[in-house]
């Protein structure tokens, strides 16, 4: 994972940290939790899409 090792994360942690607050960790855990929910609904939508019209290009090309 790009090389990043316990010693490297645990000072990432401790930036975010000092940085946010311990008491806003929660909410920007949920923020980034969501965020990634979306993403993947988004593109799970898209690759439903694409296969749907490769399926009507198909059956078009038979008929």
């Amino acid at each position: 994972m790009f090389g990043l090792g316990m010693p490297e994360l645990v000072v990432i942690l401790v930036i975010i940290v000092i940085i946010f607050g311990a008491g806003k960790l929660p909410e920007i855990g949920s923020g980034i939790g969501k965020g990634i929910k979306n993403f993947k609904e988004a593109t799970k939508k898209e690759d439903e899409n694409k296969k749907i019209d490769e399926d009507d290009k198909g059956s078009n090309n038979q008929a």
